[in-house]
């Protein structure tokens, strides 16, 4: 089965209207890995707080680790027929990776060490006690580079459904997660066996305030 890619010169705006949630895939389809990579790299561009990066892809690929996440993913035939399953985790310690990250600044004559001490003793404090504030920011962020993911994989040619219906406690003990991740979603990667159903969308005067409700 064919793997070529979308035309190189796919717009963004053409790329976001032809994405939607393909819930049948061809079986067989095999993705190479440089274009799973490429894939892979462009999510990990995306923005995030402080430039934590609070995310790691976990790659479900092998047809029996697809089958053991499958009643995990309440039978959803999607997890077994589509090409590969991207656990995308979010970091709940993500504050330990501002050392690393402002380093490489400090490194490149971008920022002076007390800058980066400074900002790395403000990301710390965020993080100290008991609060919702690491889990918000480690789906937050998560979700960005998942729809990042999303677009990117249909730049190549590849379709995509993210899946929130997932039992989650039960993902993190047969899948080995750290206790540092919490699983965000799972997405789906693959070729469509037939074309995805149209959603309507709101018109945007629906969703849009100007100013202030």
């Amino acid at each position: 089965m064919s793997t070529t890619t979308h035309p190189q010169d796919l717009g963004l705006f053409q790329t976001i209207q032809e994405r939607h949630s393909v819930r049948k895939y061809e079986t067989g389809v095999k993705i190479p890995d440089h274009e799973l990579n490429e894939i892979l790299e462009a999510a990990a561009q995306a923005p995030s707080s402080w430039n934590l990066q609070h995310w790691k892809f976990l790659i479900i690929d092998d047809k029996e680790k697809k089958e053991q996440l499958l009643p995990i993913a309440y039978n959803q035939q999607q997890v077994v027929e589509s090409s590969a399953v991207i656990a995308v985790l979010g970091d709940l310690k993500a504050n330990e990776n501002a050392e690393e990250v402002y380093q490489g600044a400090v490194d490149n004559g971008f920022m002076s060490e007390d800058v980066k001490n400074t900002l790395v003793g403000q990301i710390n404090g965020a993080y100290k006690g008991d609060t919702p504030f690491p889990r918000d920011e480690a789906v937050l962020n998560a979700s960005l580079a998942s729809m990042q993911l999303m677009l990117a994989a249909k730049a190549k040619g590849y379709d995509t459904c993210p899946m929130g219906g997932f039992q989650r406690d039960r993902f993190v003990e047969e899948f080995n997660v750290p206790e540092r991740y919490v699983p965000v979603m799972l997405l789906t990667i693959g070729k469509a066996a037939k074309p995805a159903h149209q959603s309507d969308r709101f018109p945007l005067e629906k969703v849009t305030v100007r100013n202030s409700f």
